[in-house]
């Protein structure tokens, strides 16, 4: 079967599984907050909607077909555009980049994301993080190449998300294996989460290095083709938080804090992180900008 085709096949398996996990249980109507609906800025109240944008499938928060995104994002934001009375939909973009620019050209409104808080990143944006995330590999299962750890990536081909947190760390680390006389780390970056995990099942990369919540996600699909590793380490990370992302300074960004809020206080939020896995990830109450500095 040529690669495209395996491709379309693995990503359409993925997105299948997705949607029929979202179809389990609809999530009860929640009443408009009033008073957060006021203080939205003025050209979203009269709009009525706002556009959240993401860079492709990020299982299983994302999961991104043609124009449709179903995912733990997808159902939280369904419950906060009912809280603050507004419709949100959803873009797509190629890789993180075009995300942020897109965000801060006033394209649009805002991520959901979650994407990745680093103070790095919050002199350009304000973060509204609703998660927290550790980084890991993915690799064949039995872990054929013993990555176990960034120290055992050295020589390693490992895929990473083009633009992520995950791929400065790895670019760390592969000159750290030269300093220690190892061989370098191949760097594979990708667009999108599928492309990177695909090339580890077709054995074109060694390795995947994200977040744990996706990684597992893709690995609970992948027939057993597949297992997680250098779990419960560091890897280069302190506390990851992610988030939604807004452009600097704007308003929005307490209204999406307060907004998560509610959902935390009246069980939704639990409920949907429950629903897809997710519960190892959750946070007591949202916060802007807590993230930490990014491993040089």
């Amino acid at each position: 079967m040529p690669l495209k085709s395996i491709t379309s096949f693995i990503l359409a398996s993925v997105l299948l599984s997705g949607i029929a996990i979202a179809q389990e249980a609809a999530l009860p109507k929640l009443a408009i907050d009033e008073a957060l609906h006021a203080k939205l800025p003025e050209s979203i109240r009269t709009a009525g909607t706002m556009i959240s944008v993401n860079n492709g499938s990020f299982p299983p928060y994302e999961i991104v077909k043609g124009t449709e995104m179903t995912g733990a994002s997808a159902d939280l934001t369904e419950a906060l555009g009912q809280v603050l009375g507004v419709k949100i939909e959803h873009a797509t973009v190629g890789g993180l980049p075009a995300l942020l620019a897109g965000i801060n050209s006033g394209r649009y409104q805002f991520a959901f994301g979650p994407v990745g808080d680093f103070k790095s990143r919050e002199e350009a944006n304000d973060f509204v993080d609703w998660v927290q995330e550790f980084v890991v590999f993915a690799v064949q299962k039995g872990n054929p190449n013993g990555i176990t750890s960034l120290d055992t990536a050295c020589g390693q081909r490992v895929a990473v998300m083009a633009g992520g947190s995950a791929e400065r760390v790895i670019q760390a680390q592969l000159e750290k294996c030269k300093t220690d006389g190892k061989n370098p780390v191949e760097i594979q970056s990708f667009t999108d989460q599928p492309s990177s995990i695909l090339a580890v099942r077709s054995k074109r990369s060694d390795a995947f290095f994200s977040s744990q919540a996706p990684l597992t996600y893709f690995v609970s699909q992948a027939n057993g083709q597949l297992e997680l590793t250098g779990v419960g380490q560091k890897n280069g990370f302190d506390n990851l938080y992610q988030g939604a992302v807004v452009p600097k300074g704007s308003p929005l960004g307490e209204v999406l804090r307060d907004g998560i809020k509610v959902l935390m206080d009246n069980g939704t939020y639990a409920a949907i992180m429950k629903k897809w896995g997710l519960e190892n990830n959750m946070i007591k109450e949202p916060g802007i900008n807590l993230g930490g500095t990014l491993p040089k």
